[in-house]
């Protein structure tokens, strides 16, 4: 009941604010994500702070006791000292194992696994809250391992600092309290080594934290490397590059063992130095022992317990000194994900955004520039363009030309340079990202389904829909029988069967029609169609033809398509050349123009995306 009670104390999902950016410091980092606990963390303190005091007591019982032995008479004993006898087996009986289990059940129960998830869902949606570019620039691997272990990290940097520092101070506390009570020469050994332990940590902290982060870099640089060879296998596969990847992976193999090596080189010669101070503290001690004894100033339980005490601490000298290194350990994986997770979010909802209302459906470029950050790159260059509502438009041009990207920019995954985008008049860079996505759908030529089950892959274009809506979607796309066909490696099949990462255990024709389902079933009233027939054969295409025209009845459409032929019976193309309109009407007028559309439709012909009557049109 107590531990139930006590794993409940903390929610790792509670509500916090999203968008606030961590600070840039591993003690600012770690105390923003530690602050939900900190109150379960002092409590812990203070029981260690009782648990330890209690360990370290033990060693002063133990002189008390060998004193008692040596003094009394074995006849007057229990007279003289049961009471003081009853009270030190309640300590050790009772007291002890209760402060023991009571560390133990609230860093298990409370504090551990909790503060863990809490760390990790929390920088978790940090980073999803950035822009599409940042994912573009790392791998996946190395961002999913950084977000994994930094809940680890920045918990045992608390956690080690209560139970293990906190435990050597009782100890050292205690140790020089007892020796200073007896003599100054006793104290003086013990005060050289904490002095001298600490110089030598002063020495060694601040060189195992640099190496540390060259070792968490290279181990995440190593996972990057391996997650990027098993997620594009088809690729390694298909172009026999086996040998090649494999050796991609030893040379980051090799990075990490180096960096490891040059890490424990610095172990290696503190500890041997370590060593050498404990093995100077026993002899100094014991010899300020034996003279002070010598001469009736200590008695022989004083004298074992500070004997006692010594040993205990240079026990702990060498446990704390790789825990010290533990920690910096952590330090450096903090250090590394801090710096890739605490960056600015590029693209963020302004303060009081509004949802986005769609009534009609009007999109209005005005004056839009953008070129990724770079002056030189040309991509979107003081474009203007209205589409009305419910209008279907195709986007024409070469391969650069700005067409993915003029989407993009209408989808707010990038902020623009200049200029403004507007949807029926409403600003959407004064609009929630959410609210704006909804009211969008899209269809990419690089169609990548997540790797759940057909179910959950269709119904991700509208959560709440039940089953037969998720099964008419299907259907409209002409994928209900190649679905209800499908056996995964569990024995799930249909709509329950799993599609593998990003979709792999399907055909591009198939995953291209599922993504299409996803569209129709989330029914939003701006359609844009980046190449989405372009994994279809023509007789699957041909086959879905109605199913796209229902699907863009009284929708406004941005259609993108280097087949032209899809897309030449919409209501007017758009013809991009290094991001600026150089043409733009119906088909036939573009053909007679002779310009760059006539060019490239003078290479290619086929079918059309947008009706029957469009093939006549073609044909003229």
């Amino acid at each position: 009941m107590f531990l139930d009670w006590l794993e409940r104390r903390i929610d790792p999902f509670a509500s916090f604010d999203e968008e606030r950016r961590p600070p840039g410091t591993v003690m600012g980092f770690a105390g923003f994500y530690l602050r939900p606990v900190r109150g379960a963390l002092v409590v812990l303190f203070f029981v260690g702070l009782a648990a330890g005091s209690v360990e370290a007591s033990l060693y002063l019982l133990m002189g008390w006791f060998v004193d008692i032995l040596a003094k009394s008479r074995p006849e007057t004993l229990w007279a003289e000292h049961g009471t003081g006898l009853a009270l030190a087996a309640a300590l050790v009986l009772v007291v002890r194992p209760a402060l023991s289990w009571l560390h133990e059940a609230l860093s298990n129960q409370l504090v551990v696994p909790q503060t863990t998830s809490l760390i990790r869902w929390r920088t978790h949606l940090y980073t999803l809250g950035h822009a599409l570019s940042y994912f573009q620039a790392d791998f996946a691997g190395r961002l999913a391992n950084r977000v994994t272990q930094v809940g680890v990290a920045v918990r045992e940097l608390a956690v080690v600092f209560i139970d293990t520092l906190l435990y050597v101070a009782i100890f050292a506390v205690t140790a020089v309290g007892l020796f200073g009570a007896i003599s100054v020469w006793l104290v003086l050994p013990v005060a050289l080594w904490i002095v001298a332990y600490g110089l030598l940590t002063a020495y060694f902290v601040p060189r195992a934290r640099a190496r540390s982060l060259k070792v968490a870099d290279s181990r995440s640089a190593l996972i990057g490397r391996i997650v990027d060879s098993y997620t594009n296998i088809l690729t390694v596969k298909l172009f026999a590059r086996d040998r090649e990847e494999r050796s991609a992976v030893r040379e980051a193999t090799v990075a990490h063992t180096d960096a490891y090596l040059h890490s424990f080189r610095l172990i290696t010669a503190t500890t041997g130095l370590l060593a050498l101070l404990n093995s100077v503290l026993i002899v100094a001690t014991a010899g300020a022992v034996l003279a002070l004894w010598s001469r009736g100033q200590m008695t022989t339980g004083e004298g074992a317990a500070g004997l006692a005490l010594t040993l205990r601490l240079i026990a702990m000298s060498g446990w704390v000194m790789q825990t010290v290194r533990g920690l910096f350990e952590n330090v450096g994986v903090v250090q590394e994900s801090m710096q890739t997770i605490a960056r600015p979010h590029e693209v963020t909802d302004r303060a009081g955004a509004a949802d986005l209302a769609v009534a009609g459906g009007e999109i209005r470029f005005e004056a839009v520039s953008f070129h990724y950050g770079r002056e030189d790159a040309g991509i979107i260059e003081g474009l203007n363009l209205r589409i009305a509502p419910g209008e279907r438009v195709g986007l024409v041009g070469t391969s650069g030309a700005g067409k993915t990207t003029l989407t993009s920019l209408l989808l707010r995954l990038h902020d623009l340079e200049d200029g403004r985008i507007l949807i029926d008049g409403q600003d959407i860079a004064g609009v929630t990202q959410v609210s704006l996505r909804r009211q969008i759908a899209v269809v990419t030529q690089d169609t990548s389904l997540l790797h759940r089950s057909i179910r959950e892959n269709i119904a991700y274009g509208r959560e709440e829909a039940g089953e037969e809506a998720i099964v008419a979607a299907a259907r409209a796309a002409h994928a209900d029988a190649f679905i209800r066909e499908l056996t995964d490696h569990r024995g799930r099949t249909g709509y329950d069967a799993q599609v593998g990462e990003r979709g792999v255990k399907l055909s591009g024709g198939q995953r291209q029609r599922v993504a299409i389902a996803r569209v129709i079933l989330k029914d939003a009233p701006i359609l844009i169609l980046d190449e989405a027939t372009s994994a279809l054969d023509s007789e699957v295409e041909a086959a879905i033809q109605g199913s796209l025209d229902t699907l863009m009845r009284g929708k406004t459409v941005l259609a993108i398509a280097h087949r032209l032929s899809t897309i030449a019976a919409l209501d007017r193309l758009v013809v991009l050349d290094r991001g600026r309109i150089v043409e733009e009407g119906r088909h036939q007028d573009l053909v007679r123009a002779g310009g760059l559309y006539a060019r490239l439709w003078a290479r290619q012909s086929g079918g059309f995306l947008g009706g029957g009557d469009g093939r006549a049109q073609a044909a003229e």
